[in-house]
């Protein structure tokens, strides 16, 4: 299954998570379930957009955009998160006046019920995305499948809540968690916004994809003849990039040094799948000089 078959999938979940939530909300009128609702909603907006910014990620370069439009899943990541803050002011906003004017709460075993299955469809979902984006590289997905986490544990707080509820007769205890769930969606929130954020400033790649660039370049490094420096990395979505130096004995013809970088270059690619690789060739004696630090000597 792709990547936007997993966001259409999770669309529809949304939709049934909604449903069924929105149900347990109106049979029990507890303020703990209908903020579970409401994030629930902000789970559908963000997996349309998180479909649309895939499927933009999926265009071929242009005449605009010569290294594609690999950056548009971070865009889809900062949506959500602010998605999330505004899900979580309602929920305050609601739990507020509820925590002044209790009510009294109604068939709350079948509204537990209803939550405890749609928190099931969820947890099941949000494993199988969380897989396929690391599989894939793909912000957008992983965006959305840690909010489904942190959709799960979320009912799960308010069904945990709503018990002690019923054990104590506390109905302030309510609101409480409600407030809770809010303070909980908004770290998660935050989170994603600093993801998306981090993104769009061309961070570097993983430690383990920089280890597995390393040992091939290591594997070609030959004393007095061949050696690397000025590597630098960055990711853009699922797309990565490398740029490095390759230093080689002057007097060699420039048919054998260009041969040479190709092998690098496949070489490179085929360790890292989705790797675009820069190399500029200089003879052994040059070096080349820039204002930012170089980041590894072979």
């Amino acid at each position: 299954m792709q990547v936007n078959s997993y966001l259409k999938l999770s669309a529809a979940v949304a939709v049934a998570t909604i449903v069924l939530k929105t149900g347990a909300w109106w049979l029990t009128s507890s303020v703990g379930l209908l903020s579970d609702a409401m994030e629930s909603v902000v789970n559908l907006a963000g997996a349309m957009f998180a479909l649309w910014m895939v499927t933009v990620a999926a265009r071929p370069a242009d005449d605009d955009h010569h290294f594609g439009h690999h950056k548009a899943e971070y865009f889809s990541s900062g949506f959500e998160g602010m998605l999330i803050f505004v899900a979580a002011l309602a929920i305050i906003w609601a739990a507020v006046d509820r925590l002044f004017h209790p009510q009294p709460l109604e068939r709350l075993s079948l509204g537990l019920l209803l939550s405890v299955v749609s928190s099931a469809m969820n947890g099941v979902l949000a494993w199988a995305m969380l897989k396929k984006a690391h599989e894939h590289r793909s912000m957008a997905l992983e965006a959305d499948a840690r909010h489904l986490f942190t959709d799960v544990w979320t009912s799960a707080g308010v069904v945990v809540g709503l018990l002690a509820v019923v054990a104590t007769g506390w109905l302030w205890l309510d609101p409480v968690i409600a407030i809770a769930v809010a303070g909980n969606v908004a770290r998660e929130g935050f989170s994603l916004v600093h993801r998306s954020a981090d993104g769009l400033m061309d961070r570097a790649v993983d430690s383990q994809t920089q280890h597995q660039i390393d040992e091939v370049l290591a594997g070609f490094v030959h004393p007095n003849t061949l050696r690397f420096d000025h590597i630098n990395t960055r990711r853009a979505g699922q797309r990565l990039f490398v740029d490095l130096h390759m230093h080689m004995p002057s007097n060699w013809s420039l048919q054998r040094a260009a041969a040479l970088r190709t092998s690098v270059e496949q070489a490179l690619m085929a360790a890292v799948p989705g790797l675009r690789a820069t190399i500029q060739l200089l003879p052994m004696d040059v070096e080349a000089h820039f204002d930012d630090k170089a980041e590894t000597i072979y």
